[in-house]
C-alpha cells in the first residue's frame, strides 16, 4: 500500500512537472534564440562570424539574428563603434539620383533621417543610434586573430575556423559565413585573396607601391557664429560670384557649409604628411560645429602605431589650425577647439578582388544588375594622396546597382566583405565607398542570409531566386533595388 502511495505521488509530481515545463518551453513553431552550437573543446559554432564593428556590419548581424541566426561580432578594436562613433565621421554624404531624389534605404535611413531633422547632430546622439542597431548582438571586443584554417569545397576555399586571443587565452569560432567589416583587412588580409589596384593604379608608368587616399582626422569647434559665416556668404551671392571669390563647391545653409577652399588651401601645415582641404563643416547646434578638412597622408590603418602617430599630429597642427581659421573664415573669430575623436576617418585601404568587381563604367552607365543588393549614386570622389594632393573627381553618377557578388571574397566559398571593402574598382570606389551605400548593402545581405542560408548558399542564387528575393524586399522591407 506504502509503494501504490508513492507511484501515485511519483506519477503526479512527474505530470506536473510535465506541465511546467509545456508552459516555459516554447511550441516547435516558436521561434526562439538557441545557444551557439559546440565544435569541440574550446570551438564554438556561429552561423556568422563578423569580424569589426563598423555600422555596416552591425546591421548585417542585426538582421540575420532577427532572422533566427546564430551571430556573434569579434572587433578587434578595444572600443566599438569605428568610422561612425569612434572617428566621429558626422558630415554625412548621401546619395542622390540625377532628379537629386534620395537613395537611401534601409535602417541607416533612420540615421539619415535624424540627421536632416537636426535630431542627431552631436556626438551622443549618433552614439545612441548605433547603440540602438547593436543592441543585443553578441560582441567580444579587443580580439586578435591568430590563425585561420581553409578546407576545399567545390573548386574553391572555404574558411572552416579562426582562432583568436582575448585577454591572454585563446578562443575558436566556426561559421558558415565570416564577413570583413573593419577599415584594415583583419580578416582578407590573413587570407589568399588578391588585392585591387588602388589609386595608384591612376599615376603615370608602372610598378607604384601600393597607395590610398588620405585619412581624416575630424576637427570639432565651439563658440562658432553660423550666422555670421552664413549671412557672409549670402552677401557675395549670387553662386557664381561665392564660387569664384571663396572657390568651387562653396556652399553654406543653416545645416552645413562646404568648400572656401580658395582659403583653406592657403594654410601651411607644420607637418608635410597634413594638409587642410575645403571645410565640410556641420552646425551642430549651439556654436559647435565639426569640420571634416584636415587630411593625412600615409596612414596605415592596420599600424596602430601608425594610426596613434596621425591622431597625434593633428592634434598638434589643431590649435593653428583654430588660428588661421579665426584670422580667415567668417565666424570662427572667437572659435574654440572642443576635444578630439578617439580615432581616425579611414577612407580607403586595400580591397580585395570580389566575385565581380564593379568598373567605371557601371556606375557611370547606371548599370543595374540581376543580384542587386544596394543601389548607389554619389560623385565619383577621390580624395587626396601625396601624388595627388589636391584630390580628383570624374563626375556625378546618376543611380547604379551594387550586386551581391561585389561583397562576395573570390575564390572564397563563405567569405563577404563589407563597407570599404566592397570589390570595385579605383574610380567606382570614389562613388561605391559612402557610408549609406554599403550599409544598404550589408543590411540586404543580412537579410538574405536569414531567409536562404538554410536553404541555399549565396554563390548558388540565381536570377530567378533574386527575382523572388526583390519582391520580398519590397514587400517586407521596404527596400526597392530593381530600379
Amino acid at each position: 500500500m506504502n509503494i501504490l502511495k508513492v507511484s501515485f505521488r511519483s506519477i503526479t509530481a512527474l505530470l506536473i512537472a510535465a506541465l511546467i515545463v509545456q508552459w516555459i518551453v516554447p511550441y516547435p513553431q516558436a521561434k526562439t534564440v538557441q545557444a551557439p552550437a559546440s565544435c569541440g573543446s574550446g570551438c564554438i559554432r556561429y552561423d556568422i562570424v563578423v569580424i569589426g564593428s563598423e555600422i555596416q556590419g552591425v546591421l548585417l548581424a542585426r538582421e540575420a539574428m532577427k532572422h533566427g541566426l546564430d551571430v556573434v561580432i569579434l572587433d578587434p578594436r578595444s572600443k566599438l563603434g569605428g568610422e561612425l562613433v569612434l572617428g566621429q565621421m558626422h558630415f554625412l554624404d548621401e546619395p542622390n539620383d540625377k532628379n537629386k531624389k534620395s537613395l537611401v534605404q534601409g535602417d541607416i535611413k533612420e540615421l539619415f533621417d535624424g540627421f536632416k531633422k537636426g535630431s542627431i547632430r552631436k556626438a551622443s546622439e549618433f552614439n545612441k543610434y548605433y547603440d540602438k542597431m547593436i543592441k543585443g548582438i553578441p560582441i567580444k571586443s579587443g580580439i586578435e586573430i591568430q590563425s585561420v584554417k581553409t578546407v576545399a569545397v567545390k573548386g574553391e576555399k572555404s574558411l572552416q575556423s579562426l582562432t583568436y586571443q582575448m585577454n591572454g587565452r585563446s578562443h575558436q569560432v566556426q561559421a558558415g559565413y565570416w564577413v570583413e567589416n573593419t577599415d584594415f583587412n583583419a580578416l582578407t588580409g590573413k587570407l589568399d585573396a588578391k588585392r585591387i589596384p588602388g589609386i595608384e593604379s591612376l599615376y603615370q608608368g608602372s610598378g607604384h607601391d601600393p597607395d590610398h587616399m588620405a585619412a581624416t582626422l575630424m576637427l570639432r569647434f565651439k563658440k562658432v557664429d553660423w550666422r555670421k559665416l552664413h549671412q557672409a556668404i549670402l552677401n557675395d551671392y549670387p553662386l557664381t560670384n561665392v564660387q569664384k571669390k571663396y572657390g568651387p563647391n562653396t556652399y553654406v545653409d543653416w545645416n552645413i557649409a562646404t568648400g572656401l577652399s580658395n582659403i583653406m588651401m592657403k594654410y601651411k601645415p607644420r607637418d608635410p604628411q597634413l594638409v587642410l582641404r575645403g571645410m565640410n563643416t556641420l552646425d551642430q547646434g549651439h556654436g559647435e560645429v565639426i569640420m571634416n578638412a584636415l587630411l593625412i597622408y600615409d596612414v596605415d590603418p592596420a599600424d596602430k602605431k601608425s594610426v596613434q602617430n596621425a591622431i597625434n599630429k593633428g592634434r598638434a597642427e589643431a590649435p593653428y589650425v583654430l588660428e588661421y581659421m579665426r584670422k580667415n573664415i567668417p565666424g570662427f573669430s572667437k572659435a574654440e577647439l572642443n576635444g578630439y575623436p578617439e580615432y581616425l576617418y579611414i577612407r580607403d585601404y586595400n580591397r580585395f578582388e570580389t566575385e565581380y568587381v564593379m568598373e567605371y563604367e557601371d556606375v557611370k552607365n547606371s548599370r543595374m544588375f540581376w543580384d542587386n543588393v544596394s543601389i548607389g549614386g554619389y560623385s565619383i570622389d577621390l580624395q587626396a594622396t601625396t601624388r595627388i594632393p589636391k584630390g580628383i573627381g570624374f563626375g556625378k553618377t546618376d543611380r547604379y546597382g551594387m550586386p551581391l557578388r561585389s561583397f562576395e571574397l573570390k575564390s572564397y566559398e563563405n567569405v563577404l566583405v563589407i563597407g570599404k571593402n566592397v570589390g570595385a574598382s579605383i574610380k567606382a570606389y570614389g562613388t561605391a565607398r559612402i557610408m549609406p551605400n554599403t550599409a544598404l548593402a550589408a543590411q540586404t545581405m543580412g537579410i538574405i542570409l536569414g531567409r536562404e542560408m538554410k536553404d541555399k548558399r549565396l554563390k548558388d542564387l540565381t536570377k530567378d531566386d533574386f527575382l523572388r528575393i526583390h519582391a520580398y524586399l519590397k514587400k517586407d522591407y521596404n527596400i526597392v533595388l530593381d530600379k
